[in-house]
């Protein structure tokens, strides 16, 4: 029997060592559920807010690890089989080395890969085939020791640039690094060397699309679906690169048929979910949201996406609801909650702002910084004003000014609020305080002039309007100006 026969005749004890002892391939685990995809899921960070017409949830990359290409049947075979040499494109053994191989493999069948790596770097050097390299980066590799693989593989791929075995497990290396520029290179050496196959176009694909080579990306992926249409992963990098070119309809259509095929794939859900978003379908992405929470799959964000959508169509207490799993699901800081109180209050929704408000204390309160806890009393305060509960509005401003003297706007709101009650030098005191403070001094001089305005003090007043005028020049403070001039002039 030739030695190539032999050598090949090894594979299946390789293969058998990837599932037991040290194994030859890594156990590279894969969590693809979505995390709002976050899941794997929507397109770009929902910074406006509830009150934007076309909420989204930020579409969270895969991480190179999350790829269920490194754990599936194919690539473990194809990995071992990286082992066995293609005379048109490998590099030439001596005898003294293809006995070091002998030995080798036979260390390697018998689960010793230290012994194996220990007796390839005593043989290995400069003189050396690149064979000796290539196996060394094998073995490393499987070690998960992605540096020491990636170096052996470079100085194979230097000793002889043809070696595609080489570069191939050079690229699927650097794509574990998250180098996804000089993997893309690695890549296209194995194609330009005939390595056409599933995983070389779909790991192609996956460096592409993060480096937002989008295009480059879905002719990849496009290839690796035809030749593997089995393996998801491919087809969701094709979904995801048609969505980041904004071609929704291709995107949410391509979707359809992978959530028939996994419906528990949250992440499938989620990125249709996006995509209907962006051909203004909210009310398609509400249901794919709502079908990621049954999955018990959703995210802090994909949840507030869905409460955006409610409030959008003022669904104020299924808005509310999402918001409150939101905070449920481990959504690290308050705020994006606080901005959904200050939206739910401009419409007018205030009964479920009380209690986004109280879940807010009560599972933030604790680790409030001092901003978040002004920010919350400015809640209250806006609250009780749209309530007209006067008294507790001034208390809850008491409070802020209590936690923070150089807020100009509770001292503002504290005047107004005085200025109602009929306190009039109470009300001055506040509007005198508020406009020490810079940033507020144009809206507490012209808060201050106009009381003294509605007491008929007209010259009194019209210093404080005419800097606020300076300060903020506005067409209908200007306006009031003149009549204000006007009155003192005429007593």
């Amino acid at each position: 029997m030739s030695k190539r026969m032999r050598l090949l005749c090894l594979l299946p004890l390789l293969a058998a060592c990837s599932v037991t002892g040290a194994g030859l391939i890594p156990n590279f685990h894969i969590d693809i559920t979505n995390d709002a995809a976050a899941p794997a899921a929507a397109a770009a960070p929902s910074n406006a807010g509830p009150s934007n017409a076309g909420p989204s949830t930020p579409l969270r990359e895969q991480g190179p690890e999350e790829l269920a290409i490194w754990r599936s049947a194919s690539f473990r075979r194809q990995f071992v089989e990286s082992y066995s040499a293609e005379s048109e494109i490998e590099p030439k053994l001596t005898t003294p080395e293809r006995d070091l191989m002998q030995k080798v493999y036979d260390l390697m069948t018998a689960e010793k890969p230290a012994e194996a790596l220990k007796a390839l770097q005593s043989a290995s050097g400069d003189s050396v085939s690149a064979v000796i390299d290539f196996t060394i980066g094998n073995i490393h590799f499987q070690q998960e020791r992605l540096e020491e693989a990636a170096t052996a593989y470079n100085t194979a791929v230097a000793k002889f640039p043809k070696f595609r075995r080489a570069w191939r497990n050079l690229a699927l290396v650097l794509v574990r690094q998250a180098e996804y520029v000089p993997a893309i290179d690695a890549f296209t050496r194995v194609l330009g060397l005939g390595g056409v196959d599933s995983t070389t176009y779909g790991l192609l694909g996956f460096s592409y699309s993060n480096i937002d080579a989008h295009l480059s990306a879905e002719t990849a992926y496009r290839m690796a679906v035809l030749m593997d249409s089995q393996l998801l992963d491919w087809q969701l990098g094709l979904a995801r690169s048609l969505f980041k070119q904004e071609r929704f309809a291709e995107a949410a259509a391509l979707c359809t048929p992978l959530v028939r095929r996994d419906p528990d794939r949250g992440d499938f859900w989620m990125l249709q979910a996006n995509a209907y978003l962006g051909l203004g379908n909210a009310e398609k992405a509400a249901e794919n949201l709502e079908m990621v929470d049954r999955l018990g799959q959703s995210t802090a964000e994909s949840l507030n996406t869905l409460g955006d959508i409610y409030v959008n169509d003022e669904l104020f207490d299924l808005a509310v609801g999402a918001y409150l799993r939101a905070i449920d699901a481990g959504q690290p800081t308050p705020d994006r909650a606080m901005r959904a109180c200050r939206v739910l209050i401009r419409r007018g929704a205030l009964s479920e702002t009380h209690s986004l408000v109280d879940a807010i204390q009560l599972s933030y309160g604790p680790k409030l910084d001092d901003k978040q806890k002004k920010d919350l009393l400015h809640l209250r305060s806006s609250l009780a004003m749209a309530e007209g509960a006067g008294e507790e509005e001034a208390k809850v401003l008491a409070e802020i000014v209590a936690l923070d003297p150089l807020d100009g706007g509770a001292l503002i709101q504290l005047g107004q609020y005085n200025q109602r009650t009929g306190n009039v030098e109470q009300a001055a005191f506040y509007y005198e305080r508020a406009a020490n403070i810079p940033e507020y001094e144009a809206d507490a001089k012209q808060a201050h002039g106009q009381l003294l305005v509605t007491e008929r003090k007209y010259r009194e007043a019209l210093p404080l309007l005419k800097r606020a005028q300076a300060l903020k020049p506005r067409d209908a403070l200007s306006q009031r100006i003149e009549q204000v001039e006007r009155l003192a002039g005429g007593r």
